[in-house]
């Protein structure tokens, strides 16, 4: 099924990357929530790609309607995860596929065309990007992790997740190296996979934003976990937290100072 799934996630990263380079025309989901033709292109791509191939999964993906879609044999697609950053050039954008059988982790891939980095993970054997294994950083000492984060849509209409996110990084910035913001999720998951990041937090995403992200994460030797240092549960959880599992704890001890 990996093989399979590669091959078009790869066949679906030629239409983002042309859409990277051409002219956008962008509307909004929200405030802040941007959503263009091609994030729609790559997934009704995926879609019916994934439902003639894989005809035991249900198909769950950001711009589809959901409603009837019941998460157990599933895969969980974000056709452009970065969107902002597509619109405006940045290269950290991503195709993100989670697959999960009876809920549980299956297979995790994210694709970064315009990069050409392809992470992949099935559970039990591992992490991998462009095929030569990943594992997570070796620091354990917080102060010289370098972190990364991401401000929710909500930012810009909730005055309290405003709150939250200015008063976490006060928090959690004089402690740790530095904390960078690329605006991918999905991305942000895999450069601590490996060994970019020592950490990574955010709150209010979407099962599609993590759900392949934290497959690779795992399999790379990583932890995930909500902001109690508990299990993290798709659909459910308002924060994410991942690590290098070796500064997890203190991780989670600052962000709930």
């Amino acid at each position: 099924m990996k093989d399979k799934l590669i091959e078009i996630i790869k066949e679906a990263g030629v239409i983002l990357k042309d859409g990277y380079y051409s002219k956008k025309d962008v509307s909004f989901k929200a405030k802040k929530d941007l959503v263009t033709k091609y994030d729609v292109a790559v997934e009704n791509f995926l879609k019916e790609k994934f439902e003639k191939e894989f005809s035991d999964f249900n198909v769950i993906a950001e711009e589809s309607d959901n409603t009837n879609k019941v998460f157990s044999n599933s895969i969980i697609v974000d056709p452009i995860d970065g969107t902002t950053n597509f619109v405006n050039k940045l290269p950290h954008t991503a195709i993100s596929v989670g697959v999960y059988k009876n809920k549980k982790p299956f297979i995790g891939i994210v694709y970064n065309p315009i990069l050409d980095e392809l992470y992949t993970a099935v559970v039990g054997e591992g992490a991998f990007c462009n095929g030569e294994k990943i594992e997570v950083s070796d620091e354990n000492d917080f102060q010289k992790s370098l972190l990364s984060t991401g401000f929710p849509y909500t930012s810009g209409t909730c005055e309290d997740d405003l709150n939250d996110v200015i008063e976490k990084i006060k928090k959690i910035l004089p402690k740790c190296q530095d904390i960078r913001r690329l605006g991918s999720a999905a991305l942000d998951l895999c450069y601590v996979a490996r060994g970019v990041y020592e950490g990574y937090y955010e709150m209010n995403l979407k099962a599609w934003d993590v759900s392949a992200g934290l497959i690779i994460l795992q399999e790379a030797g990583g932890k995930v976990s909500n902001i109690d240092g508990n299990e993290y549960v798709l659909f459910e959880n308002k924060y994410i937290v991942a690590s290098n599992n070796k500064i997890h704890n203190e991780l989670i001890k600052n962000l709930n100072q």
